[in-house]
């Protein structure tokens, strides 16, 4: 069923290795701030934030960076709700096949539920991720995306005490299962807010058949969007409208506005706004997102 009102999440920055092939990826807390408002203007709703270490690019967990990002966003003027991620500190990097244990010193990062939202605790964003599984994600090499089913459970317990509204990030049509008995059990407040992520290796491919699947074993009354990376991520704008969803645009999940142009965020919200607009879909702003999600602003 098509959405006729829809918003729009720009993902930053996020953390992956895309600050050596476009210097329009932020960086430091200012740059990630001034790219969140950018998109803000050009009509994201939400922005979904990550921070990365100013000296060498490589995503962070640092609670202080993410102070600076999300104050400076807050002391702008710039209405916009914040979305922090709360995926980094499941980060499992297995040794050589013959001898996976220990773990690789470097890329792994395994942390606490406690120690992983030390940042939403600080700074009470109106949501932040909950990514619902554990994948090998991205192709190749020996890293795996690491959240068991009693870590979940405690990171939706933290988020529920602290007022904060998960956004379940579902890479796969299993993780939908996952959702599910977390609303079961009465960990994730009505309406549940999910992002399907289309396109990651070794996730759920970005193609029609895997999308209506995952739509058609949604939870009943879940608010949901959707995002393909890539060259796929422009054109799931409108498949995810058609289909029913909200959509997601920015740096984290593709770097380039068309074939060698590289995007900023402002320019792919812009680009976004334009092919629903063109639908004659009518892109909500952030008040009209708080009232749908039932978000408090902060």
């Amino acid at each position: 069923m098509m959405n006729w009102d829809v918003f729009i999440t720009c993902p930053v920055t996020g953390a992956g290795a895309t600050t050596g092939k476009s210097d329009k990826v932020p960086v430091t807390p200012k740059q990630i701030a001034d790219s969140a408002i950018e998109a803000a203007k050009a009509g994201a709703a939400i922005v979904h934030l990550h921070v990365r270490d100013p000296k060498t690019g490589a995503g962070s967990r640092d609670v202080a960076l993410y102070k600076e990002a999300v104050d400076r966003i807050r002391s702008s003027g710039t209405d916009v709700v914040i979305n922090l991620t709360a995926g980094m500190g499941g980060d499992l990097v297995l040794g050589e096949p013959e001898k996976p244990l220990p773990p690789k010193a470097k890329g792994t990062d395994m942390v606490g539920a406690t120690e992983r939202l030390a940042h939403v605790a600080a700074l009470l964003p109106e949501i932040c991720t909950l990514d619902c599984g554990t994948m090998n994600f991205l192709a190749g090499g020996d890293y795996i995306m690491v959240n068991s089913t009693d870590m979940l459970r405690a990171m939706a317990k933290i988020m529920l005490d602290l007022g904060v509204k998960p956004e379940c990030e579902v890479f796969d049509t299993g993780q939908l299962w996952q959702v599910k008995d977390l609303m079961k059990e009465g960990l994730l407040p009505d309406p549940v807010l999910i992002q399907l992520c289309m396109g990651i290796p070794y996730g759920a491919p970005a193609e029609l058949g895997t999308l209506m699947a995952m739509i058609n074993t949604m939870p009943k009354g879940a608010v949901w969007s959707s995002f393909a990376i890539s060259r796929m991520q422009l054109p799931w704008v409108a498949q995810a409208a058609l289909a029913g969803g909200n959509v997601r645009v920015g740096l984290e999940d593709n770097i380039y506005l068309s074939k060698g142009k590289l995007a900023t965020n402002g320019d792919l919200v812009s680009r976004a706004v334009t092919i629903l607009e063109a639908m004659n879909v009518t892109v909500m702003g952030p008040e009209a997102v708080r009232k749908k999600l039932g978000l408090v602003k902060r």
